[in-house]
């Protein structure tokens, strides 16, 4: 689909890589964005930057009154963007309890799947596509983020199961893979980390251009997934040896 003149609703469009999504699609001509974030305050400097072109939608991705209301009111979207993502960076048996485990898969796995069924049906009438948030953590699992990389694992499964679903209806669905990207989420993480604004222009071009699968985002991601692709059991026994720090403790 083209992105000039299209009308786009972002999740998690307050910061990160929400906020590069809305610059870019800005940049690229979109006609109209809705920005959506738990808290509308955190959107107001958003707000003064975009212009009338954006419009401040008040929406917590876990609750399904509020995403029901949100599709009454972008009825007319036809790219839709689920970005809103949590991670708690732990062990699966070091972390103190499973709320976090809870809030990822609410968050990571839930929301794309209550949004993708609320938006399904405007997107079969005014044409477009889906983008998901994935990450190479969908494909190989990391121990010191063991219930992050399940909640992924999951959505990509989702993905995957939307879009042929979808196609029928002629509904693009792209699954953005990524690494570990200079975001407040993913400030604990190692270095060398890749900008939003290089994944959002990847994963932007991937829906201009027609594409329906997972695309991997950035230089960094597109190496990492060839080495996944070479030997997938080898780069996941390297990401084993990645333990959380509370199991270190514990030993």
């Amino acid at each position: 689909m083209n992105i000039e003149n299209s009308i786009v609703l972002v999740t998690g469009a307050n910061r990160g890589i929400g906020r590069a999504y809305v610059s870019e699609l800005l940049a690229r001509g979109a006609a109209k964005i809705y920005v959506a974030a738990r808290d509308t305050a955190s959107l107001r400097e958003l707000l003064k930057e975009g212009g009338p072109r954006l419009v401040p939608l008040p929406l917590d991705v876990t609750d399904p009154y509020q995403v029901a209301a949100a599709a009454a009111v972008a009825s007319d979207v036809n790219l839709l963007i689920s970005n809103a993502g949590y991670a708690a960076f732990d062990g699966a048996i070091s972390a103190p309890d499973m709320d976090a485990a809870h809030r990822e898969m609410e968050v990571n796995y839930f929301a794309p799947l209550a949004l993708a069924r609320a938006f399904a049906p405007i997107l079969a009438k005014n044409g477009g596509a889906i983008v998901h948030m994935l990450s190479m953590l969908s494909l190989v699992s990391l121990p010191m983020a063991a219930t992050y990389s399940a909640s992924k694992a999951a959505a990509l499964s989702l993905t995957r199961s939307l879009r042929a679903e979808l196609a029928a209806q002629g509904t693009q669905l792209v699954g953005v893979l990524a690494v570990q990207t200079e975001t407040a989420m993913g400030a604990s993480l190692p270095e060398p980390r890749m900008t939003p604004q290089e994944l959002v222009a990847d994963a932007l071009d991937a829906i201009q251009n027609g594409i329906s699968d997972e695309v991997a985002a950035g230089a960094q991601t597109k190496a990492i997934y060839e080495a996944f692709l070479a030997d997938p059991k080898g780069l996941q026994a390297k990401m084993a040896t990645r333990l959380p720090q509370r199991s270190a403790n514990l030993i």
